[in-house]
């Protein structure tokens, strides 16, 4: 099972949550930032249907896949 952890971070001139190199929007406060991820890392835990996705690697390349509606990753938020 993969682990997600949600990092509250100060980003263009406000606050967002980080994951793996990539921000979300900008919130006007640490609160509001830090709400939103908790919001968000629940919704990463809640099982779904199987499906295919498609998305761009760290090489620019897109990638087809299955992915498993129950195989969801652990999740916090720091900060």
């Amino acid at each position: 099972m993969s682990h997600v952890t949600y990092r509250i971070v100060e980003h263009d001139g406000g606050w967002a949550y980080s994951s793996n190199g990539t921000f979300s929007e900008t919130y006007p406060s640490h609160d509001a930032a830090r709400a939103a991820a908790v919001a968000v890392a629940r919704e990463q835990r809640v099982p779904d249907q199987t499906a295919v996705i498609e998305f761009e690697n760290a090489s620019g390349e897109w990638v087809t896949e299955r992915a498993d509606g129950h195989d969801r990753p652990v999740t916090d938020v720091e900060g």
